[in-house]
C-alpha cells in the first residue's frame, strides 16, 4: 500500500509518499526513511527500494528534497546538505507522530548524495536507530574535487566566485544558473566520444536519468549553480563516528567508481559498522537491476530487521 503524505521541513512542506505492507493490520511498524539521489526525485530509485522493504514488513517513506520535486522551495532544484540533512530529520519528526509507526523504531537509508545526508543527519539525532546508505557519495568531493579527486583548489575557486555572481544576478530578477547532474544525451558535452571516457558514474548516470529506463518528469537534471557555497562546506563523514552505538550499513557494487566514498566513511565510522559489496554491481546498477538490487535489499531488510527491534 502506498499513501501521498506532506510534512514541514524549515518552514517549506515536502512530499511524500509512505509505502506500507498490504496485510498489516497488527501493532506498530518499524519504518525506514528512503532519502533520494542528488538530481532524483522520490519517484525514481527512492520508491524502489521503499517498496520492496514495504515487502518485507517496514513501513518506509520516500520524499522529495525541499526545492525539487513536488516540495516547495526556491529556487527550484537548489541543493543544499544542510537542508536536505533537516528534511531527513523532518521525514522521522512526520513517522514519529503517525499512528501505525512505531517511533522508537526508525530507521533511514541514504542513495548516493543521501548517502552523506543520512548519516550526517543522523550523528545529531538519535531518533535514527540504524542507518544505512546505498552507492554513497559525498557531494561536495564529487563536484568540487571531481571523482577521483583530480580537480585542484583553483576550481572551488572559480566555483564560488561564478556562485557570487550567480546570486547578484538572481537578485537583479536574472534566472538562476543551472548546471546539468548528468549528460544530457549518450554523446556527451564533447560530441559523438564525449562519454567513452566519462567515469562509469557519468555515463551510468545519462542512460538512467536521462532515458525512460530511470527518466521521471521532475527530476529535470538542473541543479543551481549557486549551490556551490553551500556544498563547499559540507563534509558528511567528518564526525561520522557519532553515529555509535547505533549501527552504520554501507552498500557498494564491486564495479563502482563511487565506493571509496564509503569505504573510507566505514573507516572513520566505529562499531558497529559494515561494508557489503555486492558482486558485480555498479554505482547505478543498485538502483534499479533486479540482479543487483535483490541481494542488496534482502541485506537491508535483514539490517534494519535486527536493529530496529521492539
Amino acid at each position: 500500500m502506498k499513501v501521498a503524505v506532506t510534512f514541514p521541513s524549515a518552514g517549506l512542506q515536502l512530499a511524500g509518499i509512505l509505502f506500507t505492507p498490504d496485510d498489516h493490520t497488527g501493532a506498530p511498524l518499524p519504518a525506514v526513511v528512503v532519502s533520494h539521489p542528488g538530481g532524483g526525485v522520490k519517484e525514481q530509485t527512492a520508491s524502489n527500494h521503499a517498496e520492496r522493504l514495504a515487502r518485507e514488513g517496514f513501513a518506509a517513506l520516500v520524499f522529495d528534497a525541499a526545492y525539487q520535486g513536488d516540495s516547495e522551495g526556491s529556487p527550484r532544484g537548489l541543493e543544499n546538505p544542510f537542508q536536505r540533512a533537516e528534511d531527513v530529520r523532518a521525514a522521522v519528526s512526520h513517522l514519529s507522530t503517525r499512528d501505525g509507526i512505531d517511533p522508537a523504531r526508525i530507521g533511514a537509508l541514504g542513495i548516493c548524495a543521501s548517502g552523506g545526508y543520512v548519516p550526517f543527519a543522523a550523528q545529531t539525532d538519535h531518533r535514527i536507530k540504524a542507518v544505512a546508505t546505498v552507492s554513497a557519495v559525498d557531494v561536495r568531493s564529487l563536484l568540487v574535487e571531481g571523482l577521483g579527486r583530480g580537480q585542484g583548489p583553483e576550481v572551488l575557486q572559480s566555483l564560488l566566485d561564478q556562485a557570487g555572481a550567480a546570486r547578484t544576478a538572481e537578485a537583479k530578477g536574472e534566472a538562476p544558473a543551472v548546471l546539468n547532474w548528468a549528460p544530457e544525451g549518450p554523446e556527451g558535452p564533447e560530441g559523438p566520444e564525449g562519454l567513452e571516457e566519462a567515469p562509469t558514474l557519468y555515463r551510468e548516470a545519462q542512460n538512467y536519468y536521462r532515458t525512460p529506463r530511470g527518466g521521471h518528469c521532475n527530476s529535470n537534471n538542473e541543479w543551481p549553480l549557486r549551490s556551490i557555497d553551500h556544498i563547499a562546506q559540507f563534509d558528511p563523514y567528518a564526525m561520522i563516528e557519532l553515529i555509535a552505538p547505533r549501527p552504520v550499513l554501507m552498500i557498494v557494487g564491486s564495479e563502482s567508481d563511487t565506493a571509496y566514498f564509503s569505504r573510507e566513511a566505514i573507516g572513520k565510522a566505529r562499531e558497529p559498522k559494515e561494508l557489503f559489496v555486492v558482486d558485480g554491481a555498479t554505482h547505478i546498477s543498485l538502483y534499479d537491476q533486479d540482479a543487483h538490487v535483490v541481494p542488496a535489499v534482502a541485506k537491508l531488510a535483514d539490517f534494519f530487521g535486527q536493529h530496529l527491534t521492539a
